[in-house]
């Protein structure tokens, strides 16, 4: 029998209407045949609720408590699905995380799953179950504690649940309805795609795009997991959403397929610093440990055995990032005569397959940018994106203008 991954986000289960509609779309996929495996958010709301509680309780709280509260979402979700299926005379049951048992790491908050042994949500298909509703974003450590996988631990629950069973496709309902070439709040002109690359996804999760966890879309790119990201508001339709797949499975595509843009981006400057060496490793090895996520690097030319590296990272983490510097300047692991932080700037990309073998994306990016006034303070680029640090206030006139000049309102 073909199992078929269905994963519904909180606003898609927010109330019992909500969970009905939903419990329908389940119910449309059981008359098709299929073994369902359905994975499940908490109610919209419900888990900043319980991290409010525990953070009321306990401002310095125990990680391992956290996770028994705040996993307690997903849990009252998948009773009610199971028990609305149930209603409907389709024989559902649900699982928490330790009842699968979806095994993780110890790093409580944000575990990782290590596997997930099909054998017990195997047997009772066999004896006649025809749904098995799953708790999201939970799982359980080699210590037998309940972890939760951090944000946007259910899009990768349900993407690991495919994987380990071998699932004909992985359906993400969310509240939009599907991948679109551009956020359409800020480009009118925005198209939603059919289909979209894993490496695309990827790169567009990554920069920006809040359709998909990244961590989903790599587990799904690993193991070539077929991905449909489609609304739980929308009419059925087997043609619905985007699906993410194999470069092999797109026929025509252009060149660039989407631009993404990230907000809440910040430029450091480490001024001045001593050039040696190991200097690199020196300043990005302390911002590791202290959780900082770089993403651009850029280091100046060398100028009397002195230098300026620059980069960027969240803007929630500047202050973080200030004090590891400055911690690993006082130990005299790195010698700067200032840092620099600018919170005032974007990140704008632009991402496509067709640009591995197409010339000429770069020069027009950086054309549509000039024409409009805009400077470029900071480059990075890969062999499918070109991403820019800008002013903020010129991020949205940015991603109109690259949406345009690309013709992305065009399908390929």
């Amino acid at each position: 029998m073909s199992v078929l991954v269905m994963k519904f986000g909180g606003t898609s289960v927010a109330t019992l209407d909500r969970i009905r509609r939903a419990a329908k779309r389940v119910g449309v996929e059981v008359a098709k045949g299929h073994d369902v495996i359905v994975i499940v958010s908490a109610m919209s709301g419900e888990t900043n609720k319980l991290v409010g509680l525990v953070e009321d309780t306990s401002p310095l709280f125990d990680a391992r408590e956290y996770d028994a509260v705040v996993s307690s979402g997903e849990n009252v979700t998948a009773g009610l699905m199971a028990l609305t299926l149930q209603e409907m005379d389709i024989p559902a049951r649900s699982w928490q995380g330790w009842q699968v048992p979806v095994k993780t790491t110890s790093t409580h908050a944000s575990a990782r799953i290590e596997d997930i042994p099909p054998a017990n949500i195997s047997a009772k298909f066999a004896e006649g179950m025809k749904v098995a509703v799953v708790a999201g974003f939970q799982g359980i450590s080699p210590e037998g504690r309940i972890t939760t996988l951090g944000r946007g631990g259910s899009d990768t629950t349900a993407v690991a649940f495919a994987a380990a069973f071998g699932a004909v496709r992985c359906d993400i309902y969310t509240d939009v309805d599907g991948v679109y070439t551009t956020d359409p709040r800020i480009c009118e002109k925005a198209r939603k795609l059919d289909r979209i690359a894993f490496e695309e996804m990827l790169e567009m999760a990554s920069l920006g795009a809040k359709v998909l966890q990244t961590r989903s879309v790599e587990l799904a790119m690993r193991y070539k997991v077929p991905l449909r990201v489609l609304s739980s508001f929308e009419e059925m339709d087997d043609a619905a959403g985007t699906l993410v797949c194999d470069e092999e499975e797109i026929m025509e595509s252009n060149v660039v397929a989407g631009v993404a843009h990230s907000r809440d981006e910040a430029k450091m400057t480490l001024v001045s610093v001593a050039d040696r060496p190991g200097i690199a490793a020196a300043i990005f090895t302390p911002l590791a440990e202290a959780g900082v996520n770089v993403d651009m690097i850029v280091q100046n030319i060398s100028e009397e055995g002195r230098t300026d590296m620059t980069f960027s990272c969240p803007t929630n983490q500047v202050a973080r990032a200030e004090k590891a510097m400055e911690e690993a300047k006082a130990k005299g692991e790195i010698n700067f005569h200032g840092i620099v932080a600018d919170t005032n700037v974007a990140k704008v990309s632009v991402v496509g397959i067709g640009m591995r073998s197409h010339a000429g994306v770069a020069a027009k990016f950086f054309r549509v940018l000039a024409d409009d006034g805009i400077n470029i303070q900071v480059i990075t680029t890969s062999e499918i994106k070109i991403s820019v640090l800008i002013e903020r206030k010129y991020m949205e006139l940015a991603v109109q203008a690259l949406h345009d000049a690309f013709e992305l309102d065009k399908a390929g």
